[in-house]
């Protein structure tokens, strides 16, 4: 794995962050190779050139462990926007797992996103953590077919691998949900599909499910999507275009009713789906006493 440099690699301190109260953002690699059709990371704008070529960056953990103990005020740690942290070359380089450790030595809480049952490796080190500070995991599936979950994101783990993760987690006290995101219109926009979604993450033991009904397009991201879609669902293309033209958000046009029937499910089975509701209650229990000034 080729390794590239860096300054710095956590973000300087947001006091009001909405996407799940991330006080901090950390990136430790460049680029995925998960190969997800529909990954709005690879545009233009973020500028990851090789998209799919994972790089880590050096000196990751000596510059994390300066970062961590130069910050005045303790919080949480986001990490999996950009890059996923489970990656198949992490399960040797143990990176995030390292990164992991110094968050636990210097107290810090951690709010993963990750599309990898490989997070399970390091539940040592998150239960660890939750002694001191909030544990937010987030696993992205967007559909609970494993075969079309392996045309979608053809280097990950299925989402039945991905389920037993939530399980395994949650069955160990670490709060996890899913991120119903983005949910493909044309192929994954049926009832069928989210209430399996909704039924087996209440079953793995979910707290949580945050959705999105529909898909982002920008740039040569949507050259991508498109040229993936001839490849694996011939003349759908021409559905998007007619559709959404040239549309950044491309919305289900069945996402009213899908909506309906996700929160009336949530609903009855006490699984949370509004972001301030996740937020309040992952860090429930963990006051200004415990992140406050280092």
């Amino acid at each position: 794995m080729e390794l590239i440099p860096a300054k710095t690699i956590l973000s300087g301190y947001s006091a009001n962050n909405n996407w799940f109260g991330n006080n901090y953002n950390m990136n430790i690699y460049k680029g995925c190779s998960h190969g997800c059709i529909y990954c709005d990371s690879r545009s233009d704008c973020y500028h990851v050139e090789n998209f799919d070529k994972v790089r880590a960056k050096e000196n990751a953990l000596a510059l994390i462990h300066r970062d961590l103990k130069s910050k005045r005020r303790t919080g949480v740690i986001g990490t999996g926007a950009m890059s996923d942290p489970y990656n198949p070359f992490e399960k040797e380089a143990k990176l995030t797992r390292g990164a992991l450790e110094l968050i636990d030595t210097y107290g810090f809480g951690v709010s993963i996103a990750t599309k990898s049952n490989l997070i399970t490796r390091d539940l040592d080190v998150l239960t660890k953590i939750r002694q001191h500070s909030p544990v937010l995991i987030k696993l992205t599936i967007t559909t609970w077919d494993d075969e079309l979950c392996k045309k979608i994101e053809p280097h990950v783990a299925v989402s039945s691998k991905r389920f037993s993760a939530l399980k395994l987690l949650s069955e160990n006290g670490i709060y996890a949900g899913i991120l119903l995101m983005p949910v493909l219109p044309f192929i994954e926009d049926n009832e069928e599909n989210i209430s399996g979604i909704i039924r087996l993450a209440y079953e793995n033991g979910a707290r949580f499910i945050y959705p999105a009904f529909g898909v982002t397009l920008r740039q040569n991201q949507r050259d991508w999507y498109y040229r993936k879609l001839d490849e694996i669902f011939p003349n759908l293309k021409e559905k998007y275009i007619s559709s959404y033209g040239n549309s950044y958000e491309c919305r289900s046009a069945r996402s009213n009713d899908l909506w309906k029937l996700f929160k009336s499910e949530c609903d009855r089975l006490g699984v949370l789906y509004k972001m301030e509701d996740i937020i309040e209650s992952y860090k429930r229990g963990y006051g200004e006493h415990q992140l406050t000034l280092f």
